[in-house]
């Protein structure tokens, strides 16, 4: 085992147009800030993350902005002040922080990427993946009409993609998911209603949706309330699956004790890095329950880290990570990420995220920079 000195930390925002507009129930995004941090040693050596934060705190509690502070201000010192060993040790050296749990993610994720690059191995087998290909769905968010969905969801089957999620919310749920099922009876096919319905008023919806052959409906309800969701999930028997109620390993554990949900959808970013993910499939594994890797709009290095994470061997689900060219005219990786005519995505077999990160590219998209002198040793 030898020893490496953590130089360096630099943070970067990006600000990137999305190639097409993306609509939620929380919003539209027609372009991304994206925060990229990137550890650096002594040698020269990098790695890199992405936090996944969005501008505005409708997702959730964090934003770019604040992540930004939280990783310069006191992610910085605590892992300055800390004898971690590994990356592996990174989310409990950071757990006196609480919450701020996509700022986390970022910096454990580059130190995950800079250990695998240092052992010569890819990501993914460092983290204990073992699939060599993952398998890929397409998240398509809310269109101007029925008819513009359709056609969205035409294209995605046609590039091969094996799971089809559309975005929904009041209003505009039961008549999408019926006229998809009409065009499509025999896809694998999903609702994403990102907390928008409650128990109280929209039973008779969720029970409408129970009606189309559906592989999920996806975190009706508000995040923390996994009772209302335990009660909903005895009505339907429709698999529901949570995104954002699930923040660490003890809510998925909650979750599953309550009988809250049949699927899991594990996010980086959201849960603090692989560590808690790792927690979380492993829980799920052990209860027969599914997982899968769900996206956040992220550039091909965020992309690249849930391509690692869809490895492990509990994401028996077809994930959201897409090809690049969903997204972006031109991503910030070389090279870019494809998927096959078969809606796969083989693992990489360079060391670390696999992918190039294209200097060129990040800086041209980048608004503004920060580098935080970090004086850290981390054995490898």
């Amino acid at each position: 085992m030898s020893s490496l000195q953590l130089e360096c930390l630099e943070l970067r925002e990006l600000r990137l147009p999305l190639k097409h507009a993306f609509e939620t129930s929380f919003g539209r995004t027609t372009a991304r800030r994206v925060l990229i941090v990137k550890v650096t040693n002594s040698d020269g050596a990098a790695g890199h993350g992405e936090c996944v934060a969005m501008e505005d705190p409708y997702f959730n509690a964090e934003t770019v902005s604040t992540a930004w502070i939280i990783i310069a201000k006191h992610i910085v010192p605590l892992l300055a002040s800390s004898n971690v060993s590994g990356a592996a040790e990174v989310n409990g050296r950071l757990a006196p922080i609480r919450g701020n749990r996509m700022a986390k993610g970022a910096i454990e994720a580059a130190i995950w990427d800079l250990e695998a690059k240092l052992a010569g191995v890819p990501l993914w087998k460092h983290i204990g993946g073992e699939r060599t290909k993952i398998m890929c769905g397409v998240s398509i968010g809310i269109q101007p009409s029925i008819e513009a969905l359709l056609d969205a969801v035409a294209r995605e089957v046609e590039s091969g993609y094996q799971r089809i999620k559309i975005k929904i919310k009041p209003g505009l749920d039961v008549k999408l998911a019926a006229a998809v099922r009409a065009k499509y009876p025999d896809i694998l096919f999903s609702v994403d209603a990102n907390a928008a319905y409650s128990l109280d008023h929209d039973l008779s919806t969720m029970k409408e949706l129970d009606g189309y052959n559906l592989l999920m409906i996806e975190q009706p309800l508000a995040p923390g309330d996994l009772v209302d969701h335990a009660k909903l999930q005895k009505q339907l028997k429709t698999p529901l699956c949570l995104d954002e109620s699930i923040t660490c390993a003890a809510d998925a554990r909650h979750a599953l004790e309550l009988g809250a949900c049949r699927i899991i959808n594990i996010k980086l970013g959201r849960v603090g890095g692989f560590s808690e993910a790792k927690q979380i499939e492993k829980l799920a594994r052990e209860a027969a329950i599914p997982v899968w890797c769900g996206g956040m709009l992220e550039t091909g290095i965020g992309r690249a880290h849930n391509i690692a994470l869809s490895t492990l061997a509990g994401f028996t689900l077809p994930g959201d990570v897409s090809a690049s060219g969903r997204y972006w005219e031109e991503d910030i990786i070389d090279p870019p990420i494809t998927v096959s005519s078969r809606g796969t995505i083989s693992a990489p077999i360079s060391p670390g995220i696999g992918y190039e990160v294209n200097v060129g590219r990040l800086d041209s998209c980048t608004s503004r920079r920060e580098e935080v002198m970090l004086s850290a040793r981390i054995k490898v």
